[in-house]
């Protein structure tokens, strides 16, 4: 377990399959975080309105908001908040010239709570929480 786990932190995860939430949650909250969870983008900023988050993690692939355009949403309001993705595409976007200038870290599907656990410490290390 990396020292980051042991801070609490409260994440916002967004994913259009509501089963991917419930493990990412189940995850987190293995860690001590507390997360809460969106189907969709635009329920996602109705949350991050109405609540303060230390990280946002984020799908890339959805329906009526794709991850990117709520992450560059994100940091409109917040441009410290790191945000997260998860994709089955991060090989391609990190190789190509197109990566989110909004996102912090893109992690892998499938991927594991290390993943996740690299990810929070990532952006931890980079000052950014």
């Amino acid at each position: 377990m990396t020292t980051t786990a042991l801070v609490k932190r409260r994440i916002l995860v967004v994913d259009d399959e509501p089963f991917i939430c419930d493990a990412v949650k189940m995850m987190l909250s293995f860690d001590g975080h507390s997360v809460q969870t969106a189907t969709n983008g635009a329920d996602a900023l109705l949350l991050f309105d109405r609540e303060k988050f230390d990280l946002v993690i984020t799908d890339l692939t959805m329906p009526i908001m794709r991850g990117d355009e709520l992450a560059d949403a994100i940091k409109a309001r917040d441009p410290k908040l790191p945000v997260v993705m998860i994709t089955a595409y991060a090989e391609t976007i990190r190789d190509s010239a197109h990566a989110p200038a909004s996102v912090d870290f893109i992690v892998s599907k499938p991927f594991l709570l290390e993943h996740l656990r690299e990810a929070i410490a990532k952006t931890v290390h980079a000052g950014q929480l």
